[in-house]
């Protein structure tokens, strides 16, 4: 499989998922309908699907402006607030964009609605993928708008970091560097994160994305996955992953990030 990465917004991330063996393709969150069409015309392929990982307005809100350049294709969701849905889709829903498996992830917590695709091909030496929207990211995870420490607790450690530990993380926005500015702030003794932090910086100074991590490097730099370690629960004074989880998010809602 292929995944095209096509930024949008300031810091948004649109992917386009081709599928070689049938050039069939699917969208991921496209705020930049036009971006996208550029992008299907450069590789030839043809587009039949939308993946919508929430209903925020910078992820489904090129929804209706696709459809109208493109006609007929299906948006997938898991939200009535997305917009122009044609299937919401039930948790572990599956189905097929040419070859490749899509299995719906529900993930609710940043939104009630909120889906992450997680995606493998047979016999394909490729590692799975998985689009996390505004769940999970680059060393960090999404605001808890309409849920709880328990459900993103759920959405990172027991339904995400149950995927193999190789599957590719490809999230919503580049939030990276921040993100590892807090985890560093979280662990400061974690030379994982300082040298995650540096290659971070160095990527995003070149104008590069930090994007995809994997699900076994977020085990070893992400605070929000790492709720299990004693070093983030003494940080935080907490013995439960969850309350620790419910912590460091609190703490990060009103961290500043030095300027460095």
């Amino acid at each position: 499989m292929k995944v095209e990465l096509i930024p949008a917004l300031s810091d948004n991330y649109m992917y386009l998922l081709i599928d070689p063996d049938s050039r069939e393709a699917a969208v991921v969150d496209p705020v930049e309908p036009i971006k996208v069409v550029e992008a299907i015309r450069k590789h030839g392929v043809k587009l039949t699907t939308v993946l919508t990982t929430h209903h925020h307005w910078d992820h489904a809100g090129g929804n209706e402006k696709m459809v109208k350049l493109m006609p007929g294709l299906r948006v997938y969701g898991a939200d009535d607030r997305v917009d122009a849905i044609t299937k919401k889709v039930p948790d572990s829903h599956n189905f097929k964009i040419g070859t490749l498996h899509i299995k719906c992830l529900h993930t609710p917590c940043h939104t009630t609605g909120h889906v992450c695709y997680y995606v493998t091909k047979e016999n394909c030496s490729d590692p799975p993928v998985v689009f996390t929207g505004d769940t999970l990211f680059v060393a960090g995870c999404g605001k808890f708008f309409e849920g709880t420490a328990d459900q993103m607790y759920r959405a990172l450690i027991d339904i995400l970091g149950s995927l193999p530990p190789e599957t590719r993380v490809y999230c919503g926005h580049e939030y990276t560097v921040n993100n590892l500015k807090f985890a560093r702030h979280v662990e400061p003794d974690n030379k994982v994160i300082r040298e995650k932090l540096a290659w971070a910086k160095e990527k995003c100074d070149k104008g590069e994305p930090t994007v995809p991590s994997t699900l076994a490097d977020e085990f070893t730099f992400n605070p929000f996955m790492r709720v299990k370690e004693k070093t983030v629960q003494d940080h935080v004074k907490q013995t439960s992953p969850v309350e620790t989880m419910r912590s460091l998010r609190k703490e990060k809602d009103s961290f500043r990030v030095p300027k460095e």
